[in-house]
């Protein structure tokens, strides 16, 4: 690392996590001259298969992470659910990007919403839950219907419980498993969108979107890019995205999942420390990718152009998706990205792909409306 705490083109760059957002980290590292090192416990991630190298250990190995720790210059992850402590143990060796501040903040929901409402920004409301007794003195506060979900390791519409009526009470809490909750109220939307804010080690900012994402089952399915709000809409998250990351000292790269509410509010649901599926279109769409933003505010790099030089859907592939690989090919619109993972399981993602529509630019002079009446869909094999 130069003295300027810039980590120069050349340097080794560690990855926590294996999967695929880390192997689209590493491929944008590439890109730009770095060599990358994963550390994972899984014998062979997608992300170790275009690495340098792979340190197979438990996140709290300390002799692994020393040894991790002396062949990397510096260190980001891939995901939130990493333990701080790794994190802080890391640091004292080398820089780690984003930190365990924001890291701890965004792994416990309830520590994230006080967080983000002391910075004077809205989310919904929200109550700690400890037990079935305190569910109940909730529910007065916040009212039906309502969400009950662990403050810790929910993702993908796992750790949580739609409360409707008196009946679903006790079936939520049980199925918290006893964990500490967050009972959060229903939130009358219009759409779900996000932006992704880089920050660098001088305080200089990048915003990627907003998107508009859409779910199934509450899987992310399908992100417009740029997403169809209004103009003051969209100028009012990205201002809501530099606060969020200057408020939170942000180094690095982040994501703010935001709600639209009926009413022409902006809510926000939740953050993550990381690149993340909505911001999986850049790498087509955008002058500069999130992944190649994520690194350059790693390395204290000047950040890229944010901007879209095409809209894009970007549309994920879900378990058995990915079969129709031969047939996604056939569409020469269509930029597929396979993360290269054996077993296709109900729910796995498994890869995604982007169209773009390059005569709709970023002035907001378009020759087709936006977002187009029918989205793409992934072709099909003909039926024998």
């Amino acid at each position: 690392m130069q003295e300027d705490g810039i980590v120069p083109p050349g340097s080794v760059i560690g990855i926590l996590g294996g999967g695929q957002l880390g192997r689209m980290l590493a491929i944008a590292a590439a890109r730009l001259g770095y060599r990358c090192r994963i550390f994972a416990p899984e014998a062979d991630p997608p992300a170790a298969r275009v690495a340098d190298g792979h340190h197979c250990a438990a996140y709290e190995d300390e002799k692994a992470l020393s040894d991790f720790a002396a062949q990397v210059d510096a260190i980001t992850l891939e995901f939130e659910n990493i333990p701080t402590e790794t994190i802080e143990f890391l640091a004292r060796h080398k820089p780690v990007r984003p930190g365990a501040r924001l890291l701890a903040v965004s792994q416990d929901r309830l520590r994230e919403k006080e967080a983000i409402n002391a910075l004077d920004i809205a989310t919904a409301p929200f109550c700690p839950v400890d037990g079935l007794d305190g569910l109940h003195k909730a529910l007065q506060s916040i009212g039906m219907p309502a969400i009950l979900k662990t403050r810790r390791f929910g993702y993908d519409g796992k750790g949580q419980a739609a409360i409707r009526n008196e009946e679903d009470i006790a079936p939520a809490w049980e199925a918290m498993a006893g964990a500490p909750a967050i009972l959060e109220g229903f939130v009358d939307f219009t759409c779900e969108i996000s932006v992704i804010v880089a920050r660098n080690s001088r305080g200089e900012i990048a915003i990627h979107g907003p998107v508009e994402n859409r779910h199934r089952n509450h899987i992310l399915d399908v992100t417009i890019a740029p997403a169809p709000i209004a103009p003051a809409m969209a100028e009012a998250a990205c201002a809501l995205g530099r606060r969020l990351a200057a408020g939170l000292e942000l180094t690095g790269l982040m994501t703010a999942e935001l709600f639209v509410t009926a009413d022409g509010r902006l809510l926000v649901n939740e953050i993550a420390p990381r690149t993340h599926n909505s911001g999986h279109f850049t790498i087509e769409a955008c002058h500069t990718s999130q992944f190649e933003q994520a690194i350059r505010a790693l390395c204290g790099l000047p950040l890229g152009d944010p901007g879209q030089h095409a809209r894009a859907v970007m549309k994920n592939l879900i378990g058995d998706d990915a079969r129709h690989w031969r047939e996604i090919l056939s569409d020469g619109r269509a930029h597929l990205h396979l993360y290269g993972k054996e077993e296709a399981r109900p729910g796995r993602k498994m890869g995604h792909v982007t169209w773009l529509y390059p005569d709709a630019g970023n002035d907001g002079d378009s020759k087709m409306p936006w977002p187009p009446a029918q989205l793409p869909e992934i072709p099909q094999a003909p039926a024998e």
